[in-house]
């Protein structure tokens, strides 16, 4: 909403940050580009207070939005909110439930004016997919928006909130300024107690510094300070008349917001305590409503109210809700107060409907947690109708890659339709539960829910199930590199298509034989599926697309694909999808010899935890790789983490990678021995699926290890080149595919002192340390002096970190400690442990501190470190 905030009394050790939101807010003024700055820190800090005090201080416009404290946040809450008083894009584009890049789009409308927006988005950690899926859109379009974009999220609370983490770790890099509040010192604590007369060193040791604490221990009164907020707040309520503790209570059972005509179905039309709540700082309000001026307070109220009488509450908040004066029902709020109240009919007519209106948003994670509260309330409903919310739900965790809730779902849903009779459905889950089973490594559990799916569905008519179980084996044998399978079971899926006039599968069965035939086959049957407005289909074959585009080396094509795929599946919330991209553009960097874009890409994949293997063993790879090659600590925990994950599955497709990359590593230590064992097992399947680009790879690591069994492997051309003795065409050939260093290590197999000396100025100019060395040796054993011209990154940085490092170390010049800088740079301890090691290796010292003072006396650490 349109809001503007009162004046607060002088904010205590705050005047550096509101000066350092101020000059980002001149910035925008002067540039007419938009700038982010994320306000962090506890709770009760005052994010909020200085946020509000800012945006008071400014003549400019100001959109502000609350995230939603529920179980189950309402999909876009805080847009809604601003809608209320914002412009008409706005609102329109809300009431046709669109998705977040249309409410980008509507948003950026609102902001073409003289005066630059302040874009508010309050509590980040209790944010839904979809409001984060415009965060992040808005980010991405920073440098056309008048805009000064402010988020504020609790840093505390970032290990529960792992999709605001995955946000943050996208766009904090780079893209704005973080402002990290501090608890009150001392000496503010001691100067807000004076008047009071409390002891200072009292209220300091119970309180750390905390704002919020202080202030309502300040509040409480008393003799004695309250040992926790919960205890300050009580004493501050007790205070208070009946009618305004009863009104309070009200409010406490109403996030995020209590509307007057809320709050007058559930107290009685007489409103006058109201007055006394808002003057005595307890809630604020405005036009559209009242709240707690902070959570700590509704939660320490929330907690004290009776449980009959929170009963009454909810059930009355229920009633309310259901026929709201103006507008339609707020789905996701009563299925709050219905679950609250305990109401089971009104949770199955609620939550179901709540999951699919979140869907439509492209908030899939809500949708799932609707259809579990459904599905926890309706253990007795209707064994169809239960199999239903669980086939519903199952496909909202296929999207956001919660693949053990998901495979859950299938099972019990195959059991339920088994127990009915309902063969169709239950194979038709079968089938499913195989593509479930197969993104987190159980290939056998996929194999046979895949086999038994479409057994069951052969003694039944032709039907579209059973051309859909066939594409699942379709699918499981390509992505086992079994190709001849995979088409054979696709081209029997388009039989049924073509009987049955389903044009949807049809394009389906098409695109799984056009994985087969190329990028162009490929992209053809996207377009098609385009106009036939098949938009899951058309955001699926972007992971193929990129796939076999950077496994080729096709990099023009694949950087298409990945970017229109990228934003394609950011926008509508496909995050397998777009997890699977990740991992392909973090391959396809590493090969252009963007090392340094590589592993943050990887990083941003590893950063939080998930259940889909494939990425997550590809990112290991790639990130142990960027470390192996050049020098750095830390690969061989990647690819161990990568290695387990990969064998179980026997697929050529997960333990390929893991092996090329032990065999480098391997052989760049000199442990020629080890390249072999560690490419046997893939080597040999892949010479049996005839994977011509994996025989390749793994064959030349091999030969480069001087094993050499007399045979020559079928391999693509850049691979057969140095195979067969032609190293030097080898190179050129990686080179006119984009692939430098790989160009530079076919050169280093050449016999010529000017072949080698090119092979180690590239690897020097890739700072590929561990290459350079082993080629310099050759050069020496071939008499021939190294040539040591200075690398071009040498010479601007002379300490040779990378981005990422530069920004660890200056974190630690500032006396961060580890986990400290993994909070502001939004990565693990782990990573940050690998980055400290990296640092101390290229400044060549043992501490901390003499990192510090190297990284001063090269000049390579910023003047000014992060607000």
């Amino acid at each position: 909403m349109v809001t503007s905030v009162a004046f607060a009394p002088e904010l205590l050790e705050r005047a550096d940050d509101l000066s350092a939101l101020g000059e980002r807010l001149n910035a925008v003024s002067e540039s007419g580009q938009g700038r982010l700055v994320l306000v962090s820190g506890e709770a009760g800090v005052g994010k909020t207070t200085i946020v509000r005090r800012f945006c008071s201080g400014e003549s400019t416009p100001v959109l502000w939005g609350d995230c939603d404290p529920l179980y189950t946040p309402r999909p876009l809450g805080p847009l809604y909110a601003m809608a209320d008083e914002g412009g008409e894009e706005l609102r329109a584009a809300l009431a046709r439930g669109v998705m977040p890049h249309e409410v980008v789009a509507a948003l950026a409308d609102e902001m073409r004016n003289g005066l630059p927006t302040i874009f508010v988005l309050e509590d980040l950690h209790w944010a839904d997919e979809a409001t984060l899926d415009v965060l992040r859109l808005l980010c991405r379009r920073l440098d056309s928006l008048n805009a000064l974009v402010v988020g504020t999220f609790r840093d505390d609370e970032l290990d529960r909130a792992p999709l605001l983490r995955i946000v943050l770790g996208e766009i904090a890099p780079g893209r704005g300024a973080r402002l990290k509040l501090a608890p009150l010192s001392r000496d503010a604590v001691t100067q807000l107690a004076e008047p009071h007369g409390t002891d200072p060193v009292e209220l300091y040791r119970k309180t750390a510094g905390n704002p919020f604490f202080v202030v309502e221990a300040l509040a409480a009164g008393g003799d004695e300070v309250p040992d926790t907020v919960r205890d300050a707040v009580f004493a501050r309520v007790a205070r208070m008349s009946p009618a305004a503790a009863d009104l309070l209570a009200a409010v406490a059972v109403a996030p995020p917001q209590a509307e007057f005509w809320l709050l007058e179905a559930l107290v009685g039309p007489d409103l006058h305590a109201l007055e006394e709540c808002v003057t005595t700082g307890i809630l604020r309000g405005d036009a559209a409503g009242v709240t707690f001026r902070h959570e700590l307070a509704r939660l320490a109220v929330e907690g004290s109210i009776a449980p009959n009488r929170k009963l009454e509450l909810h059930r009355a908040a229920l009633a309310a809700l259901a026929s709201p004066p103006s507008g339609r029902p707020d789905l996701a709020r009563l299925a709050h107060h219905a679950e609250s109240a305990g109401d089971a009919e009104a949770v199955i007519r609620y939550a179901p409907a709540a999951a699919a209106a979140a869907a439509s948003v492209g908030a899939h994670r809500e949708a799932t947690a609707q259809y579990a509260r459904a599905l926890r309330f309706g253990p007795q409903v209707d064994g169809d109708q239960r199999a239903e919310w669980l086939e519903l739900q199952s496909r909202e965790c296929y999207l956001t890659d919660q693949y053990d809730e998901g495979i859950a779902a299938l099972r019990e849903a195959a059991a339920l339709r088994r127990a009915s009779g309902d063969t169709l459905r239950e194979a038709n889950d079968l089938r499913r539960l195989g593509g479930f089973c197969w993104c987190p490594g159980r290939i056998e559990e996929a194999e046979r829910a895949a086999r038994d799916a479409v057994e069951l569905l052969e003694e039944l008519p032709p039907s579209r199930e059973l051309a859909a179980a066939y594409l699942q084996r379709s699918f499981l044998a390509t992505v086992g590199s079994r190709s001849g399978e995979a088409i054979g079971w696709a081209q029997r899926a388009l039989a049924v298509a073509e009987e049955l006039a389903d044009r949807e599968t049809l394009l389906e069965a098409r695109a799984r034989i056009a994985e087969h035939e190329g990028p162009d086959a490929l992209e053809a049957v996207q377009q098609e599926a385009a106009r036939a407005g098949l938009r899951d289909l058309y955001a699926d074959i972007f992971v193929p697309l990129a796939g076999i585009s950077v496994e080729h080396h096709q990099h023009d094509a694949a950087e298409r694909f990945l970017s229109i795929g990228m934003s394609h599946c950011s926008e509508r919330g496909f995050e397998l999808f777009r997890l699977y991209l990740l991992k392909s553009r973090a391959e396809l960097e590493l090969q252009q010899g963007r090392w340094s874009e590589a592993a943050e890409t990887a990083e941003s994949v590893l950063r939080v935890p998930r259940t889909s293997t494939t990425p997550r063993i590809v990112s290991l790879v790639v990130l142990g790789l960027v470390r192996a090659r050049r020098g750095d600590p830390g690969y061989g925990e990647a690819f161990e983490e990568a290695r387990a994950l990969a064998e179980p599955t026997g697929e050529l497709l997960r333990i390929g990678p893991v092996a090329a990359a032990r065999a480098e590593a391997a052989w760049l230590n000199g442990d020629h021995d080890r390249v072999v064992e560690a490419t046997e097992r893939s080597f040999q399947l892949a010479v049996e699926l005839d994977a011509a680009w994996w025989v390749g790879n793994l064959a030349v690591w091999r030969r480069r290890a001087g094993f050499d069994d007399g045979t020559l492997p079928r391999a693509p051309e850049p691979y057969a080149l140095e195979l067969i003795g032609h190293p030097v065409a080898a190179a050129k050939r990686w080179r006119q595919l984009g692939c430098p260093y790989e160009s530079a290590l076919a050169l280093a197999q050449a016999d010529t002192p000017d072949d080698l000396q090119s092979a180690y100025n590239e690897l020097q100019r890739l700072e590929a340390k561990p290459a350079a060395r082993l080629v310099a040796q050759r050069l020496r054993d071939v008499g021939a002096r190294v040539s040591r011209g200075p690398r071009p990154s040498t010479r601007q940085n002379p300490a040779n970190l990378t981005t990422r490092e530069l920004e660890v170390l200056t974190l630690v010049a500032q006396g961060l400690r580890n986990a400290d800088v993994a909070k502001q740079l939004f990565l693990s301890e782990k990573t940050v442990g690998h980055h400290v090691s990296a640092i101390l290796t290229k400044l060549d010292v043992r501490t901390r501190g003499e990192a510090v003072a190297a990284g001063a006396r090269l000049g390579v650490l910023p003047r000014n470190g992060p607000i």
